[in-house]
């Protein structure tokens, strides 16, 4: 019988990685996709600060939220008669009458805190904007999978109805609306909020609807979904157990593109009067009121960056998850 033959020299030392893993013990390990994305994310420094001032931003409506519906600490629309000067109706003192107590000034006028107000502020754009980004997403989706799966008549019906609602003029019902619930002298807090979901999020739909139309008649055409034929799935199954999860990418990108240009509707309308309605702090209608006092750049100057500042991240941040979800990117 034979001896084992005993590698030595240059040969033990090109030894396999299969023989390095005995060595090591530690298999090695692949990466999914999730984590694929969240390296590339990660290395988009740009991106990343967008998402942190994201996060920020959701941390501090839900404590406004809280201060000032559930504790009800927050004193936004108190005035400060005695902090304003008689005959100008300006703030006393220099930069808008800001101090230790009112560290961004007051407004004009009637003297209410402007930190307070946008930080009040804060909760009801981004709940308005978040709730009408869901609602279009969700009817978007829907419509959007159904038209590019089943193509025929549906999708007929289906791209028809997207081409009259992106014909509809939005803003002018929107004002038509608003000024309806003026003249009827809706009061509630709760329902003009209702009310700007639906007009913002039941109308844009159709935009994200293309968006998942045009992915999905690319997806019914693959491997996977003729292998789920071929095995008896029907409709339903391939649409929400083969078609979604692979339209995850494209909707989130979406979405997070979708919430700042919601952000910058509802202050639109809140500038032009048919929004919340005073003194319910909103940023757009702290901006219509600071239009008349246009020689005190501070009121509008405060509430514009925080628009500014909003919508900057949410598209920095989307730009960036856009890029580390693309499969081509490197």
């Amino acid at each position: 019988m034979t001896a084992p033959l005993e590698v030595t020299g240059a040969a033990a030392e090109a030894q396999p990685e299969a023989a390095l893993l005995g060595v090591s013990r530690k298999a090695i390990q692949g990466r999914s996709l999730g984590q694929i994305a969240w390296m590339r994310l990660k290395r988009d420094k740009v991106a990343m600060a967008g998402g942190i001032i994201v996060v920020v931003l959701l941390i501090i409506a839900i404590t406004a939220y809280i201060f000032d519906q559930w504790l009800g600490v927050l004193t936004p629309n108190v005035p400060h008669q005695e902090l304003i000067d008689s005959e100008t109706l300006a703030p006393k003192g220099t930069f808008g009458g800001m101090s230790a107590d009112h560290p961004l000034g007051i407004e004009p006028l009637n003297g209410r805190d402007i930190l307070q107000r946008i930080y009040v502020g804060s909760w009801i754009s981004l709940l308005i904007a978040f709730l009408a980004t869901l609602l279009s997403v969700t009817i978007g989706t829907i419509m959007g999978v159904i038209s590019g799966y089943f193509g025929g008549w549906v999708d007929a019906v289906i791209s028809r109805t997207m081409d009259v609602f992106l014909a509809f003029p939005l803003l002018v019902f929107a004002l038509a609306l608003g000024g309806m619930m003026n003249t009827f002298d809706v009061k509630g807090m709760g329902i003009r909020i209702a009310v700007l979901v639906f007009i913002i999020g039941f109308f844009n739909w159709p935009y994200i609807g293309r968006i998942v139309r045009g992915q999905t008649l690319s997806l019914r055409e693959r491997e996977f979904v003729d292998a789920a034929r071929s095995l008896g799935a029907r409709g339903p199954y391939i649409l929400f157990r083969e078609l979604l999860p692979n339209l995850v990418a494209p909707i989130l990108v979406y979405s997070t593109l979708l919430i700042p240009t919601n952000i910058l509707f509802e202050s639109a309308l809140s500038f032009l009067g048919v929004g919340i309605q005073p003194p319910t702090a909103t940023w757009g209608k702290m901006i219509a009121e600071a239009v008349t006092f246009y020689n005190l750049p501070h009121f509008m100057l405060w509430p514009g960056l925080a628009i500014f500042i909003t919508v900057l991240a949410f598209n920095l941040f989307g730009d960036g998850l856009r890029d580390a979800l693309d499969p081509r990117s490197r």
